[in-house]
């Protein structure tokens, strides 16, 4: 069988588009992450200081 490709497809634009997908899914990700911190309010820096070490 013969492998048929559109002509107006870039070759990298499969690539491009899957990093554009996974960018929005890791910012998407870090703003959840960053509503849940600023909920839970300012940490105490002995208790992440102690988090680190373990």
């Amino acid at each position: 069988m013969e492998r048929k490709t559109s002509p107006d497809k870039k070759p990298g634009a499969d690539r491009d588009a899957r990093l554009k997908a996974a960018l929005k899914a890791n910012l998407a990700r870090r703003k959840a992450q960053a509503r849940a911190r600023a909920e839970t309010g300012p940490r105490d820096e002995a208790q992440e200081q102690d988090k680190d070490q373990n």
